[in-house]
């Protein structure tokens, strides 16, 4: 094959994901596409998100057409400069399509995400990495969410770094006790995991109340952090939906969760019922109930706009944010290189606009 083309690959987000269902295309056979453009809508079985281009050129041929499945790894469409020949690309194709049929994944055993836990302070903590490389990238989630926030933008960002992605104390996989649920037990819990693994300077960046830890961490120990990506801060400026934040935290049925669930995305369709049933197993476990009414004080008396910061400083709104909205920003503006709001991404921007939440990290990364 010729190496100018490049198959664009069902990504793997999730341990558990093995297939994914092309729900439609974006782009058509001819149109040219940078890195990062969306090309197809993906439905698997927990979540719906948009596959985008691994590099730039033009999209010469769709494999798997709207409505079909594909396995983890196999290509559903090829990428090649507008000068490869088409006799070159219908090869590629019609091999891809033969894979495809058999049922074979191109992804060699042993790749994708693995799984650990370490002990801070008598807690275990639970993480995922993937990827190698000299600049560690470490991604701390929000409130109520977990290490698998970060799929749409953990996967690129392995291709060229190694990436750890941890679940926060009372979330995820980690252990339940968030002891008074003050900011400093959060920061303590991801300074501890960068101690047991061994990273000593790391790129850090946070999502919500994940950015407000990942702040309190730049500040405790500045360091120990090459660069500070900000997605959708909580407690850099004054603006916050504290009913989302109460009524998450007190929500027991699906008829409760799922209008506050909608409140993070501006397109609902994000909100899938098996994203709802996921989010109920896990407000079931023991401990977590307890764990999310201990934070919510916490997170709506933060008040991080004049905290000094001294790292190399980014951040990125979702112009439709309704849970941390992006008029925040005023109070970053001053103090980092670069505040971008992404119009028609919600308070998920890294889940709605991958893309452009992975470019931010890539430009702190390379300063």
């Amino acid at each position: 094959m010729d190496d100018r083309i490049t198959p664009v690959t069902m990504p793997k987000w999730g341990l558990s994901m093995r297939t994914g269902r092309i729900t439609d295309w974006l782009a058509a056979p001819g149109d040219e596409v940078a890195e990062g453009d969306g090309l197809a809508e993906i439905d698997t079985d927990k979540i719906a998100g948009t596959l985008e281009a691994p590099a730039g050129g033009v999209l010469r041929a769709i494999v798997t057409e709207a409505g079909g499945d594909a396995p983890v790894g196999c290509a559903v469409a090829l990428l090649a400069p507008g000068d490869v020949p088409q006799e070159e690309i219908d090869a590629a194709a019609a091999e891809a399509r033969e894979l495809l049929a058999r049922g074979q994944p191109a992804e060699p055993d042993g790749t994708g995400p693995a799984t650990g836990a370490v002990d801070v302070a008598g807690r275990s903590l639970a993480y995922a990495t993937e990827g190698e490389g000299p600049e560690p990238v470490v991604l701390v989630h929000g409130f109520g969410g977990d290490k698998d926030s970060w799929l749409f933008v953990r996967e690129p960002l392995a291709a060229r770094h190694a990436v750890y992605a941890l679940d926060l104390p009372g979330h995820g996989d980690s252990a339940k006790d968030v002891g008074d649920g003050g900011l400093d037990v959060l920061a303590d819990a991801v300074t501890g995991f960068l101690d047991v693994l061994g990273l000593d300077r790391v790129h850090l960046v946070g999502h919500s109340l994940g950015g407000a830890v990942a702040g309190a961490v730049a500040g405790q120990v500045p360091g120990r952090v090459r660069s500070l990506t900000l997605v959708a801060p909580a407690g850099y400026g004054p603006e916050l939906d504290t009913g989302y934040l109460r009524g998450f935290a007190g929500a027991r049925t699906r008829r409760e969760l799922t209008p506050h669930l909608a409140k993070l995305f501006a397109d609902g369709d994000r909100v899938t019922r098996q994203l709802v049933e996921d989010l109920l197993r896990y407000k079931r476990l023991d401990g977590v109930a307890e764990a999310l009414a201990a934070l919510v004080p916490t997170i709506e008396a933060l008040d991080l706009a004049r905290t000094p910061i001294d790292v190399p400083l980014r951040a990125v709104w979702g112009g439709a944010d309704r849970v941390v909205p992006a008029s925040n920003r005023r109070s970053l503006e001053d103090r980092a290189r670069e505040v971008r709001v992404v119009e028609g991404a919600g308070h998920m921007v890294h889940m709605e606009a991958p893309g452009e939440v992975t470019s931010l990290i890539e430009r702190a990364v390379t300063g």
